[in-house]
């Protein structure tokens, strides 16, 4: 299978010479969770459904559902520690054979090396801590671990995810993530590698944002329901670093989840609420590509037992997140992406009169995107002439807006719809 590269502008990937948009499914239990069977049945699912990519935890998911087949990655101690300088060569074995599935398929394997609870100096490896539960690497093991886990995979060149839901409150952080960069790309150097981090976070310290060995930016825009606007802005973020990288939003609110900490009041998110962040992200730098969720997938849900975060609402059983309708709205903005390629795309808000920042507008050479959450009339600082299409997210059907221009200005009169859209302009 071959691999992809960054393109020469630094803003999106090339495979096999052609733009790639990246389109990943969230998977994190996968190795701990999921039965052969199982995992060969949604495999060829979710290719069906159009994606090209699975991110996956190697470790064990700290948040994952309750399953049968949990075996652990390293020997476990008499106090329920794990003894890290005994790899659990199973384990490893078994999860090198699920890449391998996903290689035959032609998905791309999206690999988190240490997601943040096995790395000091993070919110949530310190938050565990004071529950007394800590499976932090010790530092003399980290090199050992860290070669172990590129080798076992470099053969397939799965995209390394450094690191997982991370921030960073200290220099342990930092320096076992930049050890991590510098040895994917020693050992595996067909192999992309990026970081995954916790909501709405962008503060990465300048040695990484500066280390030639990080090349894409990943960002996960939250599950609050309240912080919606984190999808446009965290994005902003990395489009206006020194450092250019293609920028992708790994962690957009997954489909079904309950808004963490005020679901009560909130509820879960749909596929509305989907939608509108990934097509905030894709037209606010984030173009690269984008990532889907299901509240019972990444988790992998058998109904097995309580669930073990109360924070996010129960999840539902995988076969039934499998299928949620939103999954087909995310794999609408692919083929709208590719359709009109709109790789060259950048921010433009600065051409939106309208007071807010809800509508997002992204302008390339010769075209216009604009996607608007909510029915309104669209006010531009806009004299060239476009030809304008329609179409209307929640329902996929295509219509010509009427347009008005006024000295220096375009306005595009409200749809007849009740949905969000999206307008295209051409020349």
């Amino acid at each position: 299978m071959g691999y992809i590269r960054i393109s020469d502008t630094k803003d999106y990937f090339i495979k096999d010479g052609k733009v790639f948009f990246y389109f990943a499914d969230t998977c994190w239990s996968a190795f701990t969770n999921i039965t052969l069977e199982e995992w060969k049945d949604y495999l060829n699912y979710r290719r069906l459904q159009g994606f090209n990519a699975i991110q996956i935890d190697v470790l064990p998911q700290w948040d994952r559902s309750a399953t049968d087949i949990y075996m652990d990655p390293f020997e476990v101690l008499p106090n329920g520690k794990w003894n890290f300088n005994k790899i659990n060569e199973e384990y490893f074995e078994r999860a090198r054979n699920m890449v391998e599935m996903m290689v035959e398929r032609n998905l791309i394997p999206a690999l988190v090396i240490l997601w943040a609870n096995y790395v000091p100096d993070n919110w949530l490896s310190k938050m565990l801590a004071e529950k007394g539960i800590s499976h932090v690497i010790p530092k003399e093991n980290l090199e050992e671990y860290l070669y172990y886990v590129i080798d076992k995979f470099k053969d397939y060149n799965p995209i390394f995810i450094i690191s997982g839901d991370t921030n960073f409150e200290g220099d342990g952080a930092t320096e076992y993530y930049l050890k991590a960069l510098e040895m994917a790309k020693k050992y595996a150097p067909n192999s992309l590698t990026t970081l995954h981090l916790c909501g709405g976070y962008a503060d990465v310290p300048e040695e990484i944002i500066n280390s030639p060995y990080y090349d894409f930016y990943m960002y996960q825009s939250c599950h609050f329901k309240d912080k919606m606007h984190w999808a446009y802005e965290t994005a902003l973020k990395f489009y206006n670093k020194k450092v250019k990288r293609p920028i992708v939003n790994g962690e957009p609110c997954y489909e079904g989840i309950g808004s963490i900490g005020n679901y009560n009041v909130y509820g879960r998110f749909t596929r509305n609420d989907v939608r509108k962040a990934v097509w905030q992200s894709l037209l606010s730098g984030a173009k690269a590509g984008i990532t889907y969720g299901a509240h019972g997938i990444w988790s992998w849900e058998k109904g097995l037992g309580e669930y073990s975060v109360s924070d996010y609402a129960v999840p539902y059983y995988w076969r039934d997140a499998l299928v949620f309708p939103g999954v087909y709205d995310v794999s609408f903005a692919k083929w709208i992406f590719e359709k009109y390629e709109l790789y060259d795309i950048e921010p433009a808000n600065d051409l939106l009169i309208n007071d807010t920042q809800e509508i997002r507008v992204s302008k390339g050479k010769n075209k216009l995107v604009i996607y608007n959450p909510y029915n309104s009339n669209v006010l531009l600082r806009l004299t060239e002439d476009y030809k304008w299409e329609g179409i209307e997210l929640m329902e996929r059907k295509i219509f010509v807006p009427e347009v008005k221009k006024l000295e220096g200005e375009t306005i595009i009169k409200m749809s007849p719809v009740n949905s969000d859209y999206l307008l295209i302009g051409l020349r």
